[in-house]
């Protein structure tokens, strides 16, 4: 693979998608180039069809590979002014992960909600990387940014979901945060809402959960010093979004 150098390399101004594949197929795939294609005119990258980034030739891709790697793998699609490029690997999460929920804490690093870069998939992403590296030396499964003003706000490769009475929350877009396509997809098909959330109020919540298109809905049961030892709705969620994804 011959890399040129533009300004996605030296400054970041670049953009990237990471989709989840199962069983050969590439999952919300239509989401995942719309939103590849708005982060590209916002980065003035030229047009994803004008490049050549298709579905077709997604799908072709997909083809060629390892059967071993795409029956639950992660497709990802990178492009700068200069670059475009597949790669593929195996999907991390598993049965177990499920099972067991993730533990998270606070970041110290805080998300600049005033930043454009925060709301689209740009390879400014050194920030979320280093993070989720302090997460894993940590022993815990990932970090939780909370923007300028004190407000949760996401993940370092995920979007957050609070429980109450049923009910389920998420921050607002407003506070510094990836539109990720699970939330979305979240959003579509259950009754949420966006409101802010502060730290010191996670205790007034039943139940937690984490969504990424590679891990789909993850339960959480620590966030902090807060336990989250309830699962009902998230376990809904989940299955629901399980016995859907082949068709979405």
């Amino acid at each position: 693979m011959e890399i040129r150098l533009d300004e996605g390399f030296l400054f970041g101004l670049g953009t990237f998608e990471t989709i989840a594949v199962e069983d050969g197929k590439p999952l919300l795939l239509d989401r995942h180039l719309k939103r590849l294609e708005e982060a590209a005119q916002f980065l003035k990258l030229g047009s994803c069809t004008g490049r050549g980034l298709t579905k077709e030739k997604v799908e072709t891709y997909l083809g060629e590979q390892d059967a071993a790697v795409t029956a639950h793998g992660a497709l990802k699609i990178v492009m700068s002014e200069k670059n475009f490029f597949f790669q593929m690997r195996s999907n991390p999460y598993t049965e177990e992960i499920y099972s067991r929920g993730f533990m998270m804490d606070i970041s110290k690093v805080r998300r600049n909600e005033t930043s454009p870069l925060v709301y689209h998939k740009t390879l400014n992403y050194g920030d979320c990387i280093l993070e989720k590296r302090a997460a894993a030396a940590a022993g815990i499964n990932e970090k939780i940014f909370v923007n300028t003003k004190g407000q949760i706000s996401e993940g370092t490769v995920s979007n957050i979901f609070f429980v109450r009475k049923n009910m389920i929350y998420t921050p607002q877009l407003s506070c510094g945060l990836l539109p990720g396509i699970l939330r979305r997809y979240v959003m579509e098909r259950f009754s949420v809402v966006e409101t802010i959330v502060y730290p010191d109020e996670l205790m007034y919540y039943d139940e937690c959960f984490v969504t990424n298109s590679l891990m789909g809905v993850m339960p959480v049961r620590q966030l902090g010093n807060i336990c989250f030892p309830h699962r009902k709705k998230t376990d809904e969620v989940r299955e629901i979004y399980e016995s859907e994804k082949m068709s979405l």
